[in-house]
């Protein structure tokens, strides 16, 4: 089977951010130059473009990621690279271990981590910004811009700078968006007070308040976690600290985790024996392989998850787990085109949290116990007793 990098819900979200970020800059007098094409490339040709001293980007641990900015830097040796780490909690130099040392298990990285650092300070949003600059030849985004068709934008078939209604209380979909993602943060906290029941909750395979939801627009950095941490600490003084609004820290440190995981393994991150050096007895059947992928594997919790993602682009946590273990135990599949499957789909697909999820369930990642296998009967009857979320999601 072959697909396409990103799937239409995630050119829909993707797309979102970035109407919400351009109406953002337009209030600072400034416009957004969006480029489609390799990021490489596209940097290069507007570096060239004129007579340039500064580059500023965000500092990523994903290994192709950090290849890309490493080559430009080579490239352009007398440019200034302004880094700045904005994806974690932490930076490498706060942690209370080299990334060579670093726990490959969770718990101790926990442990650590939770004894000897604080979360990253916030940074107070601009008032204002230097004067407007454009790079010579471009001009602000358009729809065309993109490369995408405007059906995948919205709903609605609206144009790429039209408005984007924000989620109203209660409604259950996503909207991309750094707009959309503060008034979810601000219902989810201090109008459901949904953080202070989390930790029972989160398992929910279709419930849009029984977990945070908060990681579309983690992943897209349309949302800080230092912003999350800080307005869930802020809930924990004002409202209530239970063991639930730890939970909801005690889930960004996995994030956490797997962000700096990465980077210590490379390009072992995505190799079939993963980070343990385990060659998994799997292999590829691209008929099975498709059967998973179009939730016909006779698994009915399995088949429901599956075809939830492909109708929404977002599957719940325990459905990920589900349905990865199947992947590997059940239909003995290669875990590399599943972990594929999911950045391909998932519009909160994050490069450290996929592939490291993907190889712990796999038996070669970070899991210390090996194969971490799920009976799906008992599965099924502990989360959909009541064969709700199967009736919903049986077909396509």
């Amino acid at each position: 089977m072959a697909f396409l990098e990103l799937s239409a819900h995630k050119q829909r979200f993707l797309a979102q951010n970035l109407v919400d970020l351009s109406k953002r800059l337009a209030e600072f007098g400034h416009g957004l130059v969006v480029l489609s094409g390799d990021p490489s490339q596209c940097l290069h040709s507007v570096i060239n473009s004129g007579n340039y001293s500064h580059v500023g980007y965000s500092e990523h641990n994903g290994f192709y990621e950090r290849q890309d900015a490493e080559a430009l830097e080579r490239d352009f040796p007398s440019l200034t690279f302004v880094k700045e780490n904005t994806f974690s909690l932490f930076d490498e130099q706060s942690l209370p271990f080299s990334i060579e040392n670093m726990p490959d298990v969770f718990s101790p990285f926990r442990r650590k981590v939770e004894k000897y650092c604080s979360p990253l300070e916030v940074c107070d949003a601009p008032v204002s910004l230097p004067s407007v600059f454009m790079p010579e030849g471009y001009a602000s985004a358009t729809v065309a811009d993109l490369g995408l068709d405007t059906d995948v934008l919205n709903e609605s078939g609206d144009t790429l700078l039209s408005t984007v209604v924000l989620p109203n209380l209660g409604a259950e979909h996503f909207v991309g968006g750094e707009s959309a993602a503060l008034t979810h943060l601000s219902h989810y906290l201090f109008e459901w007070r949904a953080a202070s029941t989390y930790k029972e909750t989160r398992n929910a395979l279709d419930s849009w308040q029984d977990s945070t939801k908060f990681s579309p627009w983690l992943a897209h950095g349309a949302l800080s976690v230092r912003e999350v941490v800080r307005q869930v600490t802020h809930y924990e003084q004002t409202v209530e600290k239970n063991e639930s609004t730890y939970w909801i820290y005690f889930e960004l440190l996995w994030r956490e985790f797997f962000y700096w995981l990465q980077k210590k393994y490379d390009a072992r991150y995505f190799s079939f024996s993963g980070i343990q050096g385990k060659t998994p007895n799997t292999s590829h059947n691209e008929e099975v392989f498709e059967s998973w992928c179009n939730g016909q594997t006779g698994y009915p919790i399995v088949d429901a998850c599956m075809n939830q993602l492909a109708q929404t682009g977002y599957m719940s946590n325990r459905g990920r787990q589900l349905v990865a273990s199947c992947f590997v135990h059940e239909l003995r599949q290669d875990w590399r085109y599943g972990a594929a499957w999911f950045e391909h789909q998932l519009i909160d697909f994050d490069v450290g949290s996929n592939w490291g999820n993907w190889l712990y369930l796999a038996g070669v990642g970070s899991d210390p116990r090996g194969h971490r296998q799920f009976n799906l009967q008992k599965q099924t009857g502990i989360y959909d007793r009541d064969g709700r979320f199967c009736s919903k999601w049986r077909t396509r």
